[in-house]
């Protein structure tokens, strides 16, 4: 039985009444990951619309060098999927592997479209957090260009403060679009937070 923390998720964005997330959370299953393992691999067409309970994944892409760069970070409480290669039926650019053992409840591609076609209110909720999703990537865009690294780095601290106990400094720089070295330099001077 999906949980309570997914319904609340379905709910969250208003188009989903308290019953209908009920109904709508039967549509998902759940699934494991371990460490380290992939929800997503380059080349392959992004087909799992991965709602995260337990555990943090990170997606990455490979600069023309062959160096993984980090292009999300997500935990409890967040969707994950290629959006690209989701709703494009293309090839992923991005990998997306668990960074810790993960729970999380899924849909495929055709059980969402299954859902948007015969609910009305799904349809709203996924609009919903599309929008949200394109807010927030236009945010950390305009970040890049508008922030300095400490800021950027004190940003994401205080709205994920989980990150630092489980994800390697590297990955964290990576996302930032900082060196290691940067990392290290804005952690001393903040009292390695």
């Amino acid at each position: 039985m999906p949980t309570l923390q997914l319904q609340q998720f379905l709910q969250s964005t208003g188009a989903i009444s308290a019953v209908q997330a009920v109904e709508i959370s039967a549509s998902f299953s759940l699934r494991h990951l371990s460490r380290h393992d992939f929800l997503l691999q380059a080349g392959q067409v992004s087909d799992t619309y991965f709602f995260i309970s337990r555990g943090l994944l990170r997606s990455f892409a490979l600069d023309p060098d062959g160096t993984e760069v980090t292009t999300g970070l997500a935990g409890p409480g967040q969707v994950v999927f290629e959006v690209a290669s989701f709703f494009n039926r293309t090839p992923s650019l991005e990998y997306i592997q668990a960074l810790t053992d993960c729970e999380g409840w899924c849909l495929s591609y055709q059980q969402l479209n299954e859902l948007f076609h015969a609910r009305s209110e799904f349809r709203e909720f996924g609009r919903g957090v599309l929008v949200r999703g394109f807010a927030a990537l236009k945010a950390r865009m305009l970040a890049t260009i508008t922030e300095s690294a400490s800021a950027r780095y004190e940003h994401l601290l205080q709205a994920h403060p989980e990150l630092l106990l489980h994800v390697p400094l590297k990955y964290i720089a990576s996302y930032l679009g900082i060196t290691d070295t940067s990392l290290s330099r804005i952690r001393k001077a903040g009292g390695k937070k």
